[in-house]
């Protein structure tokens, strides 16, 4: 008979989930925004020789914010790379113990990250550099992307509890 899950992990997951998506869904609407613009600006370039200035910076910018966007939902949803192959044939229990590992690991790498990129946005903050076209400030990029190592972090913390739990016998 397997233990039911314990209320407080069930109670944390049900207020993370939606936000997770959330925020994977606006990653997407960015991602949805460089696409505009890249098509945009080839369509100008091409019919009126005048592309949009700095497109490939806008795509910079937006390809790294919607990436880190989406890291929370596939931590949360079990939608990252694999190699399933050699798990396919393991017990529950060593599965479990498995993404217990990972999730430990995507814990470590997201708050580590989440630590050390706070550090650059204040130095690019600081040192006030821009891009060189629109001169948009690059530590505004780094918000969004704060933001979502945090959420990464909660997604890890959660697949973690999970994990554990089914490793225990849950």
């Amino acid at each position: 008979m397997k233990a039911a899950e314990p209320r407080a992990l069930a109670h944390v997951r049900r207020l993370a989930r939606p936000i997770i998506e959330s925020w994977a869904l606006l990653g997407g609407i960015v991602l949805g925004a460089v696409v505009l613009i890249n098509v945009y600006s080839a369509a100008m370039g091409a019919f009126f020789g005048q592309p949009f200035p700095g497109d490939f910076e806008m795509t910079e910018v937006g390809v790294a914010v919607a990436v880190f966007a989406f890291l929370p939902y596939c931590q949360m949803t079990g939608a990252n790379v694999t190699a399933d192959i050699f798990t396919a044939r393991a017990p529950v229990r060593t599965v479990a113990v498995l993404r217990f590992a990972a999730s430990l690991v995507a814990f470590g790498f997201a708050t580590l990250l989440a630590w050390r990129m706070s550090d650059g946005m204040l130095d690019q903050k600081a040192y006030g550099y821009t891009t060189a076209i629109l001169q948009f400030p690059h530590w505004i990029a780094f918000i969004p992307i704060l933001g979502s190592l945090v959420l990464l972090a909660v997604a890890a913390a959660l697949t973690a509890a999970e994990a554990w739990h089914v490793a225990r016998g849950g």
